[in-house]
């Protein structure tokens, strides 16, 4: 079994208008998420967050990094995973949580032993998780579509008609800081969170899944005045300072997820930019 890190450092917004194509890839696109047996992440420094994929073929534990300077990956942090593959179990200590494709699982401070385990070795899941430093300690929840606080948003005469499914949201279940859920663009549609928006308060990322082979996604970000894009490819993730935008616009119909950590837990706490706005 692998687990893979890296650290990522925070970028002053007028360092990141002078990156070139590499660089703004290297900096905030997350490029390897699922990898059979392995368990990959990224540690950000922006508001301390982690996003990571873990594809068990065979069982595998969520183990501590030595950035976390813990004896538990959980010791300090609570963890948000949505499954995007096969039928999962998440074994949390001495409690199983089975995981259908699109469920999501909280997973309260505290805890020591995380094992994931794919239910068929011949259709493995696909996890995709955020974790965030947490002060306090909540239950364990598994969480369905079904459970879900739901919006829908847009429309097809703007390409961007959107169902957003609000799992990990304090509404839903209690968490410290983080918000995790998963926006689903209706078909005929492209743009999602478009008009974009900011927020100060927190940073998030995005997992871009079910692109087409073939297809792609335009992810774009920065300064509203001073905007940068990158080509994101399917199962790959995205990294979000407070002061950037987020939205992307595809070649094809796809879904996201989006997590966020920070200040509050106030989902509508976001400053909108209007499309005739935007440079």
């Amino acid at each position: 079994m692998a687990i893979n890190y890296e650290v990522r450092y925070s970028n002053h917004p007028n360092d990141a208008l002078e990156y070139g194509t590499e660089r703004l890839r290297k900096e905030f696109l997350v490029e390897t998420v699922m990898v059979p047996g392995e368990i990959n992440m990224v540690y950000s420094m922006n508001d301390r967050y982690i996003v990571g994929g873990a594809v068990p073929d065979t069982e595998l534990e969520l183990g501590t990094i030595d950035p976390l300077k813990s004896s538990h990956f959980c010791d300090r942090r609570e963890l948000g995973i949505i499954n995007v593959g096969g039928d999962a179990m998440v074994r949390v200590d001495d409690s199983d949580f089975e995981l259908g494709f699109k469920d999501a699982l909280y997973i309260g401070a505290g805890s020591k032993k995380i094992t994931m385990i794919s239910k068929e070795k011949q259709k493995p899941a696909r996890l995709y998780f955020n974790s965030a430093p947490a002060h306090r300690a909540f239950p364990c929840k598994r969480v369905t579509l079904d459970d879900a606080e739901v919006a829908e948003m847009g429309a097809m005469e703007q390409s961007n008609a959107r169902k957003i499914n609000k799992l990990l949201i304090n509404s839903v279940v209690e968490t410290c800081q983080l918000q995790m859920g998963m926006t689903e663009l209706k078909p005929g549609s492209v743009w999602n969170t478009m008009p974009p928006h900011l927020h100060d308060r927190r940073m998030e990322a995005y997992f871009y899944f079910e692109v087409p082979e073939g297809q792609a996604v335009c992810h774009f970000m920065g300064d509203p005045k001073e905007t940068r894009h990158i080509w994101m490819q399917n199962e790959q993730a995205v990294i979000s300072p407070p002061w950037s935008i987020h939205s992307a616009a595809g070649t094809s119909n796809y879904i996201f997820i989006w997590g966020m950590a920070g200040e509050n837990l106030d989902y509508g706490d976001m400053d909108v930019i209007q499309p005739n706005e935007i440079r």
